[in-house]
C-alpha cells in the first residue's frame, strides 16, 4: 500500500535530439539542456538523426544546418514528411546569419532558426513555447484518434478559407506600414487595429486567426501584457500570437514566449519572413480549429456521462488503447487507475438518489480539477471513474492517485435542498502500462488494455480491502 502523503512529482522530462557534428558544441548543448532538465539524444550526422527521430520519438530536434551527409534544410524536409516525425518542432541552430539561410530553413518547415553564438535565454524559452505548442497538439491529436476509432470523426476540409490576420503597432502609421509591405505576400486579409479594438471587440465581429502585436506599444511591456489579456478571452484564446521584439532585446522575446506569444519576428523586419511566420502559425491554427470542432460537434452526447460530463466506458477504452499505442511507438509508461467512492450505496439508501447524483458530480469535478489538460478521466460505472495518466511512471502515478485521494477527503460534500454535507472517500487501484511490453497490432494491444484494466481493478479491490480511502498500486505490469 502506499503512504498517504505522497507528493505529486514533476510530468516526465521531455527529450530533445541535439544534431550537430561538433562534438564541443554538442557537448555544450547537452549541459544547458540537461540543467533545464531535459533529457538528450546526440546524432553527429543527418542519417543517425533520421533514424533516431524515427525510433526515440523526441519532443524537439535542435538541428545544426551543416552536417557531414545531408544538408540541413534537406533534413528539416525529410523530416517533416515522415509520418512518425512530422509533428517534432524543429530548430535550426547555425553560424549563418543571413536572411535568405533564414528563410531556407523556415521554408523547409523549421519551427525557428537561431544564429550561434547561442543566447541561452532565448533557446530556453523558444523550447518551452514549441514543447507546450507539442503538448496541446498532441492532446488534439490523441483524442481526435480515439473518435476516429469510434467512427465519429470527420475528413478534414481540402479547402482553407483565408484567415484574418490583426496589426497591433505603437503608431497607426507603423501598423499600416506592415500591411503594405504583406498585402502583395499573402491572401490573409490584414486588419490594423488598437489594443483597444483588439482587447474590446464589437459583437458579432470576426475574431482575428493571428495578431502581430508590437512588443512596447504606447508604453513600455503592454504589447507582452496584451498577450496575456488575449489569452484571457474566450474569442481570442486560441489564436496565434506574433510578437514584434527589437533584435537586441532578448528579456522581452523570451518574456514574450513564456506569456503565450506562439511566435517572435525580429525588428526591424524582413515582410518576406512575417508573412512565412504568419502563414505557418495560421496553418496550425486552422488544424488545431478542426480538431476541437470535432471534438465539440455531434460527440458530446454520444461518449459523454450526462450526469457528470465525463467521458464514458464507450469513449475511455479506445482512448486508452490510443495512449497504450503512443507507449508502444516511444517505450515510456503510462498509468491506469480506477476510482471508486467508498460506501457509496450507503448514500443513496440514506439520503436519496438525488444526493447520490451530487456526490457523483461534486466527485468529478474535483478529480478533473486535479488533472493535467492531457490525462483522461471518465466515468466507467456507478460510481466508478477511470484515469489514464499518458507518459507517467510509478512514482508519479502514486503521487497522483494521493492527490486526488487527498481532493476527495479534504472537505464533505453539500447536499441538495440544504439537507447539509457528508464526508466522502474514494479507494483508488494503480497500474503501470510498460511501453516496451505494447505491440502495435490491434488484437494485442486491446488484450494488453484489458490486462492492464484487470491489474488495476484487482489492486482498487486491494484497497477496499485495506480499510478504503487508501490507494494501491499494483504489482503486476501489462
Amino acid at each position: 500500500m502506499v503512504p498517504k502523503h505522497i507528493s505529486c512529482g514533476e510530468p516526465m522530462s521531455r527529450r530533445i535530439l541535439i544534431v550537430d557534428d561538433v562534438a564541443t558544441n554538442r557537448i555544450v548543448m547537452k549541459v544547458r539542456l540537461r540543467n533545464a532538465h531535459y533529457q538528450v539524444l546526440q546524432a553527429s550526422d543527418g542519417r543517425t538523426a533520421l533514424e533516431l527521430a524515427r525510433t526515440e520519438r523526441p519532443d524537439l530536434i535542435l538541428l545544426d544546418m551543416c552536417l557531414p551527409d545531408i544538408e540541413g534544410t534537406d533534413l528539416c524536409r525529410r523530416l517533416k514528411a515522415g509520418r512518425e516525425t512530422a509533428s517534432i518542432p524543429l530548430i535550426v541552430v547555425t553560424a549563418g546569419r543571413a536572411p535568405e539561410t533564414k528563410m531556407r530553413a523556415l521554408e523547409a518547415g523549421a519551427d525557428e532558426f537561431l544564429s550561434k553564438p547561442l543566447d541561452e535565454m532565448i533557446l530556453l524559452a523558444r523550447v518551452r513555447s514549441l514543447l507546450r505548442a507539442r503538448e496541446t497538439a498532441e492532446e488534439l491529436a490523441l483524442r481526435n484518434g480515439t473518435h476516429q476509432v469510434l467512427g465519429f470523426a470527420e475528413a478534414a476540409p481540402n479547402f482553407a478559407p483565408p484567415g484574418l490576420v490583426a496589426l497591433i503597432a505603437s503608431d497607426p502609421r507603423r501598423a499600416r506600414a506592415w500591411r503594405a509591405a504583406l498585402v502583395p505576400l499573402i491572401s490573409d486579409s490584414l486588419t490594423v487595429l488598437s489594443r483597444a479594438e483588439a482587447l474590446n471587440p464589437q459583437p458579432g465581429a470576426a475574431q482575428p486567426d493571428a495578431y502581430v502585436i508590437d512588443a512596447d506599444l504606447t508604453a513600455e511591456g503592454a504589447g507582452l501584457r496584451m498577450v496575456s489579456e488575449l489569452r484571457a478571452h474566450p474569442g481570442s484564446r486560441d489564436a496565434a500570437i506574433l510578437i514584434v521584439v527589437p533584435e537586441a532585446a532578448r528579456e522581452t522575446a523570451a518574456m514574450a514566449l513564456d506569456l503565450g506569444a506562439n511566435d517572435l519576428i525580429a525588428d526591424p523586419m524582413d515582410a518576406q519572413e512575417l508573412a512565412l511566420r504568419i502563414k505557418m502559425q495560421i496553418r496550425r491554427k486552422t488544424q488545431s480549429d478542426r480538431l476541437r470542432a470535432t471534438l465539440e460537434d455531434g460527440l458530446r452526447l454520444a461518449v459523454t456521462d450526462p450526469l457528470t460530463g465525463l467521458f464514458n466506458r464507450r469513449y475511455a477504452l479506445p482512448h486508452v488503447a490510443r495512449v497504450a499505442e503512443r507507449a508502444a511507438e516511444t517505450g515510456r509508461s503510462f498509468a491506469l487507475m480506477i476510482l471508486d467512492i467508498d460506501r457509496f450505496k450507503l448514500v443513496n439508501d440514506h439520503y436519496g438518489h438525488a444526493s447520490g447524483d451530487a456526490v457523483l458530480v461534486e466527485v468529478a469535478r474535483r478529480l478533473k480539477e486535479n488533472l493535467r489538460a492531457v490525462d483522461l478521466i471518465a466515468r466507467i460505472g456507478g460510481e466508478e471513474f477511470m484515469v489514464a495518466l499518458p507518459e507517467t511512471d510509478a512514482e508519479r502515478a502514486c503521487g497522483t492517485a494521493e492527490r486526488l485521494r487527498r481532493a476527495i477527503e479534504r472537505r464533505p460534500v453539500a447536499l441538495p435542498g440544504g439537507a447539509g454535507e457528508i464526508p466522502v472517500t474514494i479507494s483508488v487501484g494503480v497500474a503501470i502500462g510498460d511501453g516496451c511490453a505494447f505491440v502495435t497490432g490491434q488484437v494485442d494491444l486491446e488484450a494488453k488494455v484489458r490486462e492492464l484494466m484487470e491489474h488495476a481493478d484487482r489492486a482498487l479491490y486491494g484497497a477496499k480491502a485495506s480499510g478504503r480511502n487508501t490507494v494501491e498500486m499494483s504489482r503486476s505490469a501489462a
